[in-house]
């Protein structure tokens, strides 16, 4: 595994497709975040920004290897094998550059409440709002291995798929992304930190059902 995870890091970083989700999720944290700004609202947008990016990376990754060389991959392991690579790699990436932005917009946000009158601890605020990333970096990249193939085989069905299930994803609340950001958005409301734990447990476990439903149906669809 460590070996299909090299590769698909390589192809990922060679690829001129891993550009447009990271110049998106670059503009959207330029119009969006301003130094100065209540430290959690600027974490809870830089989350919120990740699972659609998220989603795009994972179709980055399950589209981008060429068909001759995922089938030799694929017969000297197994096609389930090569599918969890490409979704892992994806997910790698986007953690990665989830907590990159927060590090970076929690050292040019305010560390106040959205009234300036309480004082947020920078160092608290920081790990709530890398868990609210990295529960959105999960559930982003569930949605991605569920609107692609191999249970969705045609593009322009897959892409408008990845592009809805993201939105309701953020935007409904059930959803483990929706409440990290909502306790975020609230937190900087009242000036106390939340810890979204139990959204990213619940994020890890759809996208751990996720993946494997993938990987199961890249075995029978290869």
């Amino acid at each position: 595994m460590t070996a299909l995870l090299r590769y698909q890091a390589e192809l990922l970083i060679r690829s001129h497709r891993l550009l447009p989700p990271l110049l998106l999720y670059g503009v959207f944290l330029a119009i969006g975040v301003q130094s100065g700004q209540p430290i959690l609202d600027s974490l809870g947008y830089t989350a919120a920004g990740l699972l659609p990016v998220a989603a795009w990376l994972v179709r980055v990754c399950v589209a981008g290897d060429p068909p001759a060389a995922r089938q030799v991959a694929a017969a000297a392991t197994s096609p389930a094998r090569v599918h969890l690579a490409c979704v892992l790699t994806a997910l790698l990436c986007s953690t990665a550059l989830g907590a990159l932005a927060t590090v970076v917009v929690a050292r040019i946000s305010g560390a106040h409440s959205a009234d300036h009158r309480v004082t947020v601890p920078v160092g608290e605020a920081t790990v709530g709002g890398l868990l609210a990333a990295v529960a959105c970096a999960l559930l982003g990249t569930a949605v991605g291995a569920l609107c692609n193939w191999p249970l969705l085989r045609r593009p322009g069905y897959a892409l408008l798929a990845t592009a809805l299930a993201a939105l309701v994803a953020l935007v409904q609340a059930p959803s483990p992304a929706h409440a990290a950001v909502r306790d975020l958005v609230s937190g900087s409301h009242s000036g106390a930190v939340p810890m979204p734990v139990p959204a990213c447990a619940a994020a890890a476990l759809l996208c751990a059902a996720a993946t494997a439903v993938a990987c199961a149906l890249s075995s029978r669809r290869a």
